[in-house]
């Protein structure tokens, strides 16, 4: 058998938030390699860790797989007590197989499942048992499979279920099943496990960073430095108590959010029901949902009666909304396909009713537990978040080599210097001062201080109620170069005003009917009252807000049976009701019962996004007048009615309405049989052969901000684009209410058809309509307005076409994208493959959505917004209060702030290191070293208090057209630190040999070396001048516009400038006697001298201001051009330039085939 082998995660069929859909991980394989403990080995490792002060097992905590590579040997997965794990992401992880002994005989009781497919035997004492392999990974659970010689996710046992074996379990498990079930898929809880505090001292004293800080402590007291020592000492305890507190603080929080604990009822297959522990539920229990409701405790498929859901702690969509009960058939079930039929773990369920005896509560079958829900998905990517690909963290850990690098070359020097010089030091002292350069080069609070400017942003969008739950995202926020919108709901309201209804028949439309009351009594009015999933809650309609406007505008009134429901029942025919709509008193006096009367609701199919269509059954009194409504986009619902109900007028009214912005919904229906069974009529059954009803048109304006947000988004050169599920033409007009589209721009349409058996896939770009009437020598000249008169365009497409265009045209899909703005009629899932698509061309893609169509585009984006009055939710990084896209500009403002300001401090901190670092080789090379307390002075009272309060200054009121830089080794970088770094060097060494040149200079003992030469002259003018430095540094490196507000509005690092800079001023020329002492600094008398110190500092900080000043307007970039001009490594930008000089595309009214593209080459 093979030793690699590999772990096969199947779709899990979650709803779209979760992180492992398959569209959000496209690689759904982890290798896995299999390893057995030996014995020998592991004994001289335990030697190998005592010899080594336990500084082996570091080296195992920080790198596992070579724990695993010193103590075990490879073996086959099937035959290992420990697996490496390689995750999609690169990342490697150790994991212990476990064994679960299972009751001999206990395996018949799985029919469905192959007995060789789990089961392990082992001899042992001359017994036979049967063992469950298995191992636990980010909280799932996976099992050893014999068959697919993997191990598998245990999901995998229960994934082929169809929508019967789901209707077979309502009958119940037997205590044996169920006690069986529960060893193999394991409890069901979501549980987020809280260590102690020593556990995560343990963890946390282990990080590299601190093990560094203890080894330069440690090195510190061996070289006398006690002072300094305990103050680091102190400071680090205290930061690491504050890590503490505040991720048990965290760990508590998420482990209360998901913990879910309740009893349930469950049914057994011997017909009796009883209350158990959720904790004991196991795929295939049969759920009884009480009437009231309840807080769900894992995924269950409805099978009977009917659910009024919030889903908010999910999707952040408040709107509650209607499950009903799962279509019975062979089909494979799927939560994310039959969402609408599934009631997810963690939402809660309002209300029940229609499935339980006496017409209340539901029956449902638990199809998932513990981390395989929903929220268990969504916990673990809290728990586990995929690493964050950006090139700034990337660069952090190539420069701390490079700072590395030039430790290296410090010790070294630093090493020949104290040997030629110090002929009495031993071999100890040596190594000690030579290894404090590496302390020094360093720094051990680098890591801290970068995260300083993110934590001040996190804080201010706290306050103006935006909440981030992954905080390394707002960096990322200051490289978006692309937004992406919903429409309805984020750039429109939500609500929707009803404008009017127009009746079709095959003869044309009716006149325009402005008040559907006003209707005469007939199948559009009926369909207009009938065709919702509103449901009442204490006598209170709750759904869908186009619904309810919908049927308030009827005037017709909603009914829902009470007890058992069989007084209506009876009104009806004996059919099972869900509802009743009645016409108002009025009508009924006044047209009579025989045309507009009291409809029953007995059949619902809710609105799938998928589906673009929702649908009932009603039946009038007696069970007579079976009716079949449906109501959807017009595209769709036309393409389901009888050719000759559909007025030859429908696309020219369609176009009409849908560019005037407003929503345009369809209505059909068709008679049905009354004597059918309709609670097992299948949807297909009713949505086919349907006759054509009419037009329900309703009101969607533009939110006040959204135009003006577009501009200021435009003005900065950031592209915008939207993607809804609304029609293209309703889409279009919205685009040029908002600014997407300019008014001296052109919409050109994309449509794009697939292979069918009649005809080959084709592609054709063709203007809006009004631009092509005049002709082809028209369209000449249109298209030589387009590329050569410097007209813009942009590109429409529909979900249809973008699916084709995806599947047959490859080629043309990037060129597409570059110059498309409108994405309309998308599916949840094509808004997720959208944003990866673009970010392939190298956008850093934004999203900001508002409802659960748009969560796995939120979490596949680089940035998510949520417009959700939820609390910070796990659909999406960032979560805004607002009720507007007023929050992007925010958003993209306090990012650009933040990275500037991560940047700087990355600069400054090391450029800090590398001043200290010039002081002490200066001053090692003369013989003498740098005191205790002028380390911590500079260390403590001047680094880190500049640090701390850099950060605090906002981001600037405007969004200017460049970004900031992201590379850390970028020339501008690498050459401004070269450049300081100089100008530091020529700072200390023309302060000593001023020192040097005066006639009252006293030279050192040259029988006495480093601290012991204290006070001295050599040393109070570097540390004079390296003082002065670092605080030049804070002034230099700190950018101001165009990403952050000037420096002088952060009014605490000004003061503290002018603090410190008076402080060192007195160091300098009027230190005392005291002072003097503790600091052990030489007392200067020549007040000329220590004014010429000072007077080099300011020269130094002149220069150093200038260079950067020069660097920041591109001096370097002369520099570039002497390699030459190359491309962007940005594909977008290349694509663009290509597009650019490419004068004939797109093609207008051209139909193009697979066969005749034209590529635009990237490579």
């Amino acid at each position: 058998m093979d030793r690699r082998g590999s772990v096969v995660e199947p779709q899990s069929g979650l709803p779209s938030p979760s992180p492992r859909d398959p569209l959000l991980s496209p690689d759904s394989h982890m290798d896995v390699q299999g390893y057995k403990w030996v014995r020998w080995r592991v004994w001289l490792c335990r030697l190998g860790a005592v010899l080594s002060l336990g500084l082996l097992l570091i080296v195992f905590h920080w790198r596992p797989r070579l724990g695993v590579l010193a103590r075990c040997c490879s073996c086959p997965p099937a035959l290992a007590d420990i697996l490496l794990i390689r995750d999609v992401s690169g990342q490697q992880h150790v994991v212990d197989v476990l064994t679960e002994e299972m009751e001999d005989g206990s395996l018949e009781l799985l029919g469905e499942l192959e007995v060789s497919e789990w089961r392990d035997t082992v001899q042992l004492y001359k017994e036979e048992k049967t063992l469950l392999r298995y191992y636990l990974f980010e909280g799932l659970r996976y099992v050893w499979l014999d068959r697919k010689g993997a191990f598998c996710r245990v999901s995998v046992l229960s994934e082929d279920w169809t929508c019967k074996d789901l209707y077979g379990l309502q009958k119940g498990l037997s205590h044996l099943e169920q006690s069986l079930r529960r060893r193999i898929y394991g409890p069901n809880v979501i549980d987020v496990p809280v260590k102690s505090y020593m556990k995560l001292l343990f963890e946390e004293i282990l990080n590299p960073f601190y093990v560094f800080q203890f080894l330069s402590v440690t090195l510190w007291m061996i070289d006398d430095y006690y002072l300094y020592a305990i103050c680091i000492l102190v400071f680090s305890i205290f930061s690491i108590g504050i890590s503490l507190y505040e991720t048990r603080k965290q760990s508590i929080t998420l482990h209360n959010m998901a913990q879910l604990v309740t009893d349930v009822t469950v049914r057994r297959n011997s017909g009796a029901e009883e209350r158990v522990s959720s904790k004991e539920l196991v795929p295939g229990d049969c759920l009884i949902i009480p009437q009231e409701g309840l807080l769900l405790p894992c995924d269950a498929a409805l099978l009977a009666g009917e659910c009024l859901i919030n889903e908010s702690m999910l999707t952040g969509e408040s709107v509650p909304v209607l499950k009903t009960p799962l279509p019975a058939g062979e089909g494979k079930y799927s939560s994310e396909t039959q969402r609408r039929h599934t009631l997810f773990c963690g939402t809660q369920l309002i209300q029940a009713k229609g499935g339980g005896p006496g017409g209340s509560g539901a029956v449902a079958v638990v199809t998932s537990t513990g981390f395989f829900t929903a929220k268990g998905n969504l916990v673990s990517s809290i728990m586990y978040p995929q690493p964050i690909n950006f090139r700034f963290y990337q660069d952090a850990i190539k420069f701390l080599l490079i700072l590395g690098f030039v430790a290296l070359i410090g010790t070294i020097y630093s090493f020949v210097v104290l040997f030629r010089s110090n002929v009495s030091a031993t071999w100890k002292e040596l190594l000690i001062r030579s290894l404090d350069i590496v302390t020094i080069v360093v720094p051990p609070a680098l890591p801290a201080a970068i995260t300083t400017g993110t934590i001040y942003a996190q804080r201010r969008l706290k306050k103006q109620g935006v909440f981030c739950i992954s905080p390394p995202r707002i960096n990322i926020c200051g490289k978006v170069s692309l937004f992406c919108f919903d429409k309805t709901g984020t750039l429109t309201e939500e609500g929707l005003d009803v404008w009017g209804v127009m009746e079709g028949r095959p003869a044309g439309f009716s006149e325009l009917v402005p008040d559907p009351s006003l209707l005469p009594p007939g199948p559009m009015l009926t369909g207009l009252a009938c065709c919702h999933t509103v449901m009442l809650l204490q006598g209170q309609p709750l759904g869908d807000p186009l619904e309810l406007k919908m049927i308030d505008s009827t005037g017709w009134t909603h009914q829902e049976p009470e007890g058992d429901g069989k007084v209506l029942d009876a009104e009806f025919g004996g059919h099972k009701v869900l509802a009743v709509m009645r016409p108002p008193a009025q009508r009924l006096q006044a047209q009579g019962t025989s045309t507009s009367e009291a409809v029953a609701i007995v059949q619902r199919f809710p609105f799938s996004s998928a589906l673009q269509r929702m649908s009932v059954v009603t039946v009038a009194h007696g069970g007579r007048s079976a009716l079949a409504f449906i109501k959807g986009s017009p595209e769709m619902v036309a393409s389901l009615c009888r050719a000759e109900t559909v007025p030859a007028q429908f696309s020219s009214k369609l176009r009409r309405f849908s560019s005037e912005g407003l929503r345009v919904l369809a209505l059909a229906y068709k008679p049905l049989d009354s004597n059918s069974d309709f609670r097992t009529i299948e949807r297909g059954e009713v949505e086919k052969d349907m006759q054509f009803l009419g037009f329900l048109m309703m009101k969607n304006l533009v939110k006040p901000e959204s135009a003006k947000v577009i501009n200021i988004l435009r003005l900065a050169h950031l592209r915008t684009v939207m993607v809804t599920g609304d029609n293209i033409l309703t889409a279009v007009n919205v685009a040029k209410s908002c600014g997407m589209v300019g008014s001296d721009e052109k919409v050109i349409f994309v449509n794009a058809t697939p292979h069918t058996a009649q005809s080959m896939p084709t592609l054709r770009f063709s203007l809006e309509d009004g631009a092509t009437a005049a002709g082809p020598c028209s369209i000449e000249v249109i298209t030589w307005g387009l590329y050569q008169g410097g007209f813009g365009y942009h590109l429409a497409i529909n979900g249809k076409s973008f699916a084709a265009l995806c599947d047959y045209f490859p080629e043309y899909l990037p060129k597409v994208l570059m110059r498309a703005t409108i994405f309309a009629r998308m599916t949840p899932d094509q808004k997720t493959q959208l944003v990866k698509e673009l970010q392939k061309l190298n956008y850093r893609v934004g999203m900001c959505g508002d409802g659960a169509n748009d969560c796995g585009a939120l979490r596949a984006a680089d940035v998510g917004v949520s417009l959700s009055e939820a609390e910070a939710s796990v659909a999406s990084p960032f979560t805004s209060k607002t009720e507007n896209i007023s929050c992007v500009p925010l958003l993209i403002r306090e990012g650009r702030c933040s990275l500037v300001t991560s940047f700087g401090l990355f600069r400054y901190m090391a450029l800090y290191s590398l001043i200290q670092f010039c002081s002490v080789l200066i001053l090692y090379t003369v013989k003498t070293g740098v005191a205790d307390l002028q380390f911590l002075f500079c260390d403590m009272a001047l680094v880190t208090l500049l640090a701390i309060v850099m950060g605090k200054g906002g981001p600037s009121d405007q969004l200017h057209p460049s970004r900031p830089p992201a590379s850390l080794l970028a020339l501008p970088v690498l050459g401004s630190l070269f450049i300081h770094s100089g100008m530091i060097i020529l700072g200390q060494v023309s302060a000593l040999l001023i020192t040097t040149s005066q006639e009252w200079y006293v030279p050192l003992n040259s029988t006495m070396f480093g601290t012991a030469n204290l006070p001295n002259m050599e040393n109070t003018s570097v540390f004079a001048l390296s003082g002065f430095q670092y605080i030049i540094m804070a002034v230099v490196v700190t950018k101001g516009y165009p990403h952050k507000k000037p420096l002088y509005y952060n009014v605490i690092f000004l003061c503290l400038l002018v603090i410190l800079f008076s402080l060192m001023s007195w160091l300098v020329l009027y230190p005392g006697p005291a002072v003097c002492r503790i600091f052990q600094l030489y007392d200067f008398s020549d007040m000329e001298y220590k004014m010429l110190l000072i007077a080099v500092a300011a020269l130094n900080f002149l220069i150093c201001f200038f260079v950067e000043v020069l660097i920041d307007v591109g001096i370097l970039n002369c520099l570039r051009s002497l390699r030459g001009k190359r491309p962007s490594k940005k594909q977008y930008k290349r694509l663009h330039v290509l597009l650019s000089d490419s004068p004939s595309w797109p093609p207008l009214n051209q139909t193009l085939s697979p066969a005749d593209h034209t590529v635009i080459c990237l490579s």
